[in-house]
């Protein structure tokens, strides 16, 4: 009998171990070059099954209304998309930061359709997920993807990558980042040169650098106090639009080390917790 819940799906973080912007389409979406790097420090997401047609988030969420949670617009799209008369009930446990460049909206989102595609049983392809994804933010093909990936377009050009099997240490300053800001702004360098996958491979990550920290940290200074920490213990950055750095470290016990040393003391407001690379999805075999 087909089950009618879905506990514990997880929603994994991402991080840009690299992001420039080579250009601007006339629509105005940027064009970016980045390598996307799951962990597994997620969200969870629970679905009920419903008879009727009904979508509804069954937990409130300080500053997210259900009607436009990516869940929820997610399922809505999914619904639409297939025809399906069945609803869901979805609960949504939020551990990763608004505002913090590590994709939770989209990850979110990117979870709510591969379950309810399961649990509605309306079969469609990873394709068809990742066309259906784009319209609800161009991270979202990415976690549908199912797998690390080097980007290219808006994001929705994906490429296998096989990265470092390694843990990180990440830093949330306190601070929420609209990525519009970013994106907005006259100062952000939009000329970078384009690169392939064989470039980002064949140098140390310490090579390359987020396109949209300079800006980020001139409009939030607030980040900038973390990324001079963390560079004492390695090559730190932003990831994705910010406002959350990382830093990447050989094992566990090395960022255990770090993460003792946080000066709580000076920082209060740093939120810090350590990640281990995922080199797959936590939903791959739902994928496929």
């Amino acid at each position: 009998m087909q089950s009618r819940t879905l506990r514990n799906c997880p929603a994994p973080a991402k991080l840009n171990l690299f992001l420039q912007v080579i250009g601007q389409r006339t629509d105005g979406y940027h064009l970016l070059e980045s390598a996307f790097q799951m962990i597994d420090y997620a969200d969870l997401l629970h679905f009920s099954l419903r008879d009727d047609p009904n979508i509804i988030r069954t937990n409130e969420l300080p500053g997210v209304p259900g009607a436009s949670d990516l869940s929820v617009r997610a399922a809505q799209l999914l619904q639409r998309h297939t025809g399906s008369k069945s609803g869901a009930e979805i609960t949504l446990e939020k551990k990763l930061p608004m505002g913090g460049g590590l994709g939770g909206g989209s990850s979110d989102a990117a979870t709510t359709l591969i379950a309810l595609n399961y649990l509605w049983s309306t079969h469609l392809s990873r394709q068809e997920l990742m066309r259906l994804g784009v319209q609800l933010g161009a991270d979202v093909p990415f976690f549908l993807f199912g797998q690390n990936a080097f980007a290219q377009g808006i994001g929705e050009q994906l490429t296998p990558l096989i990265t470092p099997d390694c843990w990180y240490v990440i830093i949330e300053p306190g601070v929420s980042v609209p990525t519009q800001a970013i994106f907005s702004s006259k100062a952000l360098t939009r000329n970078s040169p384009s690169i392939t996958v064989s470039d980002f491979q064949h140098h140390p990550l310490e090579y390359w650098k987020n396109d949209l920290q300079e800006v980020a940290v001139q409009l939030f200074p607030e980040i900038q106090a973390p990324i001079d920490w963390l560079n004492s213990y390695g090559n730190a950055k932003m990831t994705g639009s910010g406002s959350c750095v990382f830093c990447a470290c050989a094992n566990e016990d090395v960022a255990i080390k770090i993460l003792k040393n946080v000066p709580h003391h000076l920082y209060p407001e740093w939120v810090a917790w350590k990640a281990k690379a995922l080199q797959e999805h936590p939903l791959a075999c739902w994928l496929d």
